[in-house]
C-alpha cells in the first residue's frame, strides 16, 4: 500500500519544468482569449483536422490530447478557472503537467512555477482584473445564461458578462450571433485596459443534427458539422480581433467530450474515454 507522498517529491519536478509561454510576459501586455469548444470531443476534432474540415484553427497548429478536469461543463469550468486547464494527456502527476496559470493559496507548495501566471484570488479572471485586466464572459450553455442562481455564478467571476437566448444550443446561428456580438462590443470599446475575453462556444453540444441537412439525430457526424461551422465563425472572430487589438494570446480547448451511444454510455455527465479525452491548443493571434 503507498504512503502519502510529501508534495517535496512534486515540488523538485515542477521546479525543472518551464512552460512553454512565459506568461508573466502575456499576462498586461497583450490580451487573453478563452475559447472554450463545450463538448467537442478529441477525435472528432483531430479528424476534421486531418480532413481539412476546420482550416481557421488548423492555421494554429496541431491539436494536443489532454485530460478534461470534470465530465461536464460545471465541474469542468470551476477547475478551469482555478487555473487547472485540461492536463497533458501523458502526464501521470501534477508535477508533469503544464501550468500557466497558477492559484498560489491551496498548495502545491505555494511557489509558482517558472513562467507561471499567479494569483491568489479566487478565481484566475479575478486576478487578471485586480492587475489590470477589462474580463469579459460572453456565454452559450446554461451554466452561463445567467437566467438562475447556477446560472449567475461563473458570469460573476466577470466584470461584464453577456448573454442572450440568440447564444444558446438550440440557435443554430448561435456562434455567428455571439462573434457578431463581440466584434461589435470590440467596434464601441473605448476602455484602455487589455481585455480578458471567455467564450462559450455552444454549438457543438447538444442539439447538432441540424447542421447536416435531413439529418432529425446528433450523432458523430453532425458533431463533427458544427464544429465545421464553428470554425468559420471563429475565423471571423480572430481576424476581427487581431485588426482591432494586435498581438492575443488565445487558449482553446474543449471542456469534455460526449458519447453518442460508445459501450451504450449517452451524453456526458459520465466517465468515458469520449468524455475525458479533450482537444486543447494555445497560440498568438
Amino acid at each position: 500500500m503507498m504512503s502519502e507522498v510529501p508534495f517535496s517529491a512534486f515540488r523538485a519536478g515542477m521546479d525543472e519544468k518551464e512552460c512553454s509561454v512565459d506568461m508573466n510576459r502575456v499576462a498586461g501586455s497583450c490580451d487573453i482569449l478563452f475559447i472554450c469548444l463545450d463538448t467537442l470531443r478529441y477525435d472528432a476534432a483531430t479528424a476534421e483536422e486531418r480532413s481539412g474540415g476546420t482550416p481557421v484553427l488548423n492555421r494554429y497548429g496541431a491539436w494536443e490530447k489532454r485530460q478534461a478536469p470534470g465530465n461536464f461543463t460545471y465541474p469542468s469550468h470551476h477547475a478551469i478557472f482555478a487555473g487547472f486547464l485540461p492536463a497533458k494527456e501523458e502526464a501521470r502527476s501534477i508535477a508533469e503537467q503544464e501550468i500557466l496559470f497558477f492559484p498560489k493559496s491551496i498548495g502545491m507548495g505555494k511557489k509558482v512555477p517558472k513562467g507561471a501566471y499567479g494569483f491568489d484570488t479566487g478565481n484566475l479572471v479575478e486576478g487578471l482584473h485586480g492587475d489590470g485586466y477589462d474580463t469579459w464572459c460572453v456565454g452559450g450553455v446554461a451554466f452561463f445564461d445567467k437566467r438562475s442562481a447556477l446560472g449567475k455564478v461563473f458570469p460573476s467571476f466577470f466584470e461584464k458578462s453577456y448573454w442572450n437566448p440568440s447564444f444558446s444550443c438550440p440557435v443554430k446561428e448561435s456562434t455567428e450571433n455571439q462573434v457578431d456580438f463581440i466584434l461589435k462590443r470590440l467596434e464601441q470599446n473605448e476602455d484602455p485596459r487589455k481585455i480578458f475575453l471567455y467564450l462559450n462556444v455552444c454549438s457543438i453540444h447538444y442539439p447538432n443534427y441540424f447542421y447536416l441537412d435531413g439529418e432529425k439525430n446528433d450523432s458523430l457526424e453532425t458533431h463533427r458539422a458544427a464544429l465545421r461551422y464553428a470554425d468559420g465563425q471563429l475565423g471571423r472572430l480572430f481576424d476581427g480581433w487581431k485588426e482591432k487589438r494586435g498581438e492575443t494570446f488565445v487558449v482553446c480547448f474543449s471542456d469534455h467530450g460526449t458519447c453518442y451511444g460508445e459501450d451504450g454510455y449517452v451524453f456526458h455527465g459520465v466517465n468515458h474515454p469520449m468524455v475525458s479525452t479533450v482537444p486543447y491548443k494555445h497560440f498568438f493571434l
